[in-house]
């Protein structure tokens, strides 16, 4: 089967890459089930109810979230209501809002697991043990479900690797997100687990990780604060597309994946 996963969307110039690029993408591939990162779909930082009924709406089957989960408050009640299609990471403590991880049939009616991890070097949440929540959440599900995604949302490269080589031969997929620029590091690890270090960005290309460059370049001439505004350039759509035995879980191909909005 053949799963496409989508760089963080960034803002509606992410938005409209995405309904834009999403149906080519699926015709032309084949493809059975869409993850997409969603923590920056509304304003460049969290996410409204509005706008991710309407990412569903463009084919997604499953948004994961990150360190902006909780930027926009009125998407608590949704993450609680919404296991089946949105989660958050897995590995904030409990009675927080939302869920972790999902399994959902895939259009093919294989189901696919997904998680989504929350890295702890230089991010701004004191989080659990992404590595000791990802072996707790496997322990739950992995009697259910072959096809497994995990989204590592993290500040370095080195915390995504690692969880790329701890979680190989354990999940079909690991990919990082949060960092907004594509790496060319897509393998195909020993035990047979897909992997990259980061996705990259569905959101304006000509921009500073999705932001408006002066405003950005600004701060950094000055180090005085400036409020950040999402880049109103045409969006550029970055993922990677996995093919896996659906069956024994194990990855056989990853592509990475870049669409602009004005072909």
């Amino acid at each position: 089967m053949n799963i496409l996963c989508l760089g963080d969307i960034v803002g509606r110039p992410g938005r409209e890459a995405v309904a834009y690029a999403l149906p080519k993408i699926k015709k032309e591939h084949a493809i059975d089930f869409v993850i997409a990162n969603a923590e920056n779909a509304s304003g460049g930082c969290g996410l409204i109810p509005k706008n991710a009924d309407e990412i569903l709406s463009f084919g997604v089957d499953v948004m994961t979230m990150g360190d902006h989960v909780w930027d926009k408050p009125d998407i608590y009640p949704y993450l609680q209501e919404n296991q089946q299609k949105i989660i958050r990471p897995a590995n904030f403590p409990e009675g927080v809002p939302g869920f972790g991880w999902t399994v959902v049939n895939a259009s093919n009616g294989i189901k696919v697991g997904v998680i989504n991890l929350l890295g702890r070097t230089f991010m701004r949440y004191n989080v659990l043990c992404p590595f000791l929540t990802l072996e707790g959440v496997l322990a739950q599900i992995k009697d259910q479900v072959s096809v497994i995604i995990v989204d590592m949302h993290a500040e370095t490269t080195s915390e995504k690797v690692a969880m790329g080589h701890f979680a190989d031969g354990k999940v079909s997929l690991v990919y990082g997100t949060h960092t907004h620029i594509q790496t060319a590091d897509e393998k195909i690890l020993p035990q047979g687990t897909a992997y990259i270090t980061d996705l990259g960005m569905s959101g304006p290309y000509d921009s500073v990780i999705g932001q408006d460059k002066r405003k950005i370049i600004t701060r950094f001439l000055t180090s005085m604060p400036h409020k950040f505004e999402v880049a109103q350039s045409p969006g550029t759509v970055h993922g990677v597309i996995i093919n896996v035995d659906a069956k024994t879980g194990r990855s056989k191909a990853i592509t990475r994946l870049q669409m602009a909005h004005k072909e």
